[in-house]
């Protein structure tokens, strides 16, 4: 068995008697049945990951950011300088961009990883990158198979050190000038909808230009053929190296029983992927917010998956993530901390 398939032979199912015995507990707290609705769902969920040993518990919290440049950029399909990706990794590091800030006050740290920056690398910052930048998708593969999956192998392994050192709790980001082009290609093969259906205008593309940004995703598909089902496959042809890595994040968390949250629009992308690697890994993800980009209905609706945020938000970084922490830390809260209704002398009425 080779290092892949050991990883995702790792991803247990749900423990199904811990999700039973929480739900009991849940239905005697000091409320109606069912009156905090998800937060009960997601407290469940919680309950039977084995990583989490049966506690409803998430203190240690951690963000990965994965950051990387993309070739197709070179088709003009954002309005952002290339540069732009190595300047806001630098911010980051500083701790000031809006998933930092977030992080920081819902008690989670950010790991700032350059999985493929087209520079050199930043002091301060965790390098796993093979190349400076990906592939050009409108002209090939954005990387070979070997790649993607010593990619998708070594973010696994970060993210299980980081369990092994005590977090409970994962979160996704990403940063690449013109990424959210790789990601439209992704859905768009991995949900069989056309591009038009999927790519929107990314970081501020004008209107007049999505025409253009469309085609590039048809050329990507036309040329490189990637094979829906085949989640590795897809990624090495029409994504990018901080989709891989967002990928193996969630992989990583995943075969350790720990719970991942995803992001917006990319994160769907590199989710749909893993869930095509790993079917049983849908049962650890956890979707933070309804991202504003197009598509993200799409994305989520293969998935199977609904947001408990609608913000209207497309900054990435994995800002959404951070902000969905505290619903998280709320749902431990209400099962840890609330009364039981056999020691509150309140009899409330049985439906007949």
């Amino acid at each position: 068995m080779n290092e892949l398939s050991s990883l995702i032979a790792a991803i247990a199912p749900l423990d199904s008697a811990r999700a039973e015995a929480a739900q009991r507990h849940l239905d005697g707290l000091v409320k109606p049945v069912g009156s905090l609705g998800r937060l009960e769902t997601l407290a469940v969920q919680l309950a039977a990951m084995p990583g989490l040993g049966g506690r409803v518990e998430v203190k240690e919290k951690a963000i990965i950011v994965m950051c990387a440049d993309h070739g197709v950029h070179d088709e003009g399909i954002t309005i952002s300088p290339q540069v732009v990706t190595a300047l806001h990794a630098q911010n980051m590091l500083r701790q000031n961009t809006g998933v930092c800030v977030l992080a920081a006050s819902a008690g989670a740290q950010v790991h700032v990883i350059d999985i493929g920056i087209n520079g050199d690398p930043l002091p301060g910052m965790t390098v796993m990158k093979l190349a400076r930048g990906c592939g050009n998708i409108a002209r090939g593969p954005a990387m070979t198979r070997e790649q993607a999956q010593h990619l998708l192998l070594e973010s696994a392994q970060f993210t299980r050190t980081l369990a092994a050192r005590g977090v409970r709790l994962f979160g996704v980001g990403e940063l690449g000038m013109g990424n959210t082009t790789a990601a439209a290609a992704m859905i768009s093969v991995m949900t069989g909808q056309d591009p038009q259906a999927v790519v929107g205008l990314g970081a501020n593309l004008p209107q007049a230009s999505l025409p253009h940004k469309i085609d590039v995703v048809r050329r990507a598909l036309a040329i490189n053929q990637p094979e829906a089902n085949d989640g590795l496959d897809v990624l090495a042809k029409v994504g990018g190296f901080e989709l891989v890595g967002m990928a193996g994040v969630m992989l990583g968390a995943a075969a350790c029983g720990l719970p991942v949250v995803l992001d917006g629009f990319l994160s769907y992308a590199s989710a749909l992927a893993a869930c095509r690697l790993a079917p049983a890994l849908h049962d650890y993800l956890i979707a933070s917010h309804f991202s504003a980009e197009k598509g993200a209905q799409i994305a989520l609706q293969a998935l199977g998956l609904e947001p408990f945020l609608h913000m209207e938000m497309r900054l990435g970084e994995g800002s959404g993530a951070a902000l969905a922490m505290p619903v998280i830390d709320g749902a431990c809260a209400i099962y840890q901390q609330m009364g039981q209704l056999a020691q509150s002398n309140i009899v409330l009425p049985v439906n007949k």
